[in-house]
């Protein structure tokens, strides 16, 4: 089979040796009415590559912060996050987001999804805006994979909640990231749908080799990853 049909097949290149993900003193500060809010506490954390790690923590803890850090939508106030071996925290918007088209999946908790689009239009965005040639193949190959072959054409108010999360997880994964970021990726949906989202989301890191970082407040989902880092108060417990 060609590659290029293959929405999970690997397209990268060996990095230096090393964790694929190594932060180092990370710290986030925000200025509030009543003087500055620590939000992360220098954390030191290192992701290997294929790994899967749960971050877990209480409200307000800092993890979608340390989400947001690690893929570029957030500026650290002091720190290193170096990926792949590049330091990423001095980077501009732009090499940021190059940096994230080439290496970065994310997935939300509300989906996302581009309303005026169809699941294969708004799977293909991220493929387009990275300039790869056959966009619509591998967008449709990648839905195909999380069991929406059938749903190419439809837009998001025509899917229920599951089918418009495992769109998401096709875009996600359709650019072959090296790490897939998922913040509460099954806290819109039912008990039975979220787990078979995370056993498809487990089921694609598992075969693409991508790290995932997940961030979760379901112990038992938790559970499920290879290592489990607890954030207090903007540190790691």
């Amino acid at each position: 089979m060609d590659v290029m049909a293959t929405p999970l097949a690997t397209n990268r290149a060996d990095g230096p040796a090393g964790p694929l993900v190594a932060i180092r003193g990370l710290e986030l500060t925000v200025p509030a009415p009543g003087g500055v809010v620590n939000i992360l506490r220098g954390i030191d954390l290192d992701l290997a590559a294929g790994e899967a790690v749960a971050v877990v923590g209480p409200s307000g803890s800092g993890k979608t912060s340390l989400l947001m850090l690690l893929a570029g939508l957030e500026r650290a106030s002091a720190g290193s996050i170096r990926l792949a071996g590049e330091e990423i925290t001095g980077l501009d918007e732009d090499a940021l987001a190059r940096r994230r088209r080439a290496m970065v999946g994310i997935v939300f908790q509300g989906f996302h999804l581009i309303a005026s689009m169809t699941a294969l239009e708004n799977v293909a965005v991220p493929l387009e805006l990275a300039g790869v040639p056959d966009a619509m193949a591998r967008a449709a190959a990648s839905l195909a994979a999380v069991g929406l072959g059938h749903r190419l054409r439809h837009r998001p108010a025509q899917l229920s909640g599951g089918e418009q999360q495992r769109v998401a997880l096709a875009r996600a994964f359709a650019p072959r990231p090296r790490l897939l970021l998922a913040d509460e990726p099954t806290g819109n949906l039912d008990a039975a749908t979220g787990a078979a989202v995370m056993d498809l989301l487990f089921g694609l890191c598992g075969e693409s080799g991508a790290t995932l970082l997940l961030i979760t407040h379901d112990a038992a989902l938790a559970a499920r990853c290879a290592r489990v880092v607890r954030l207090a108060a903007g540190r790691i417990a």
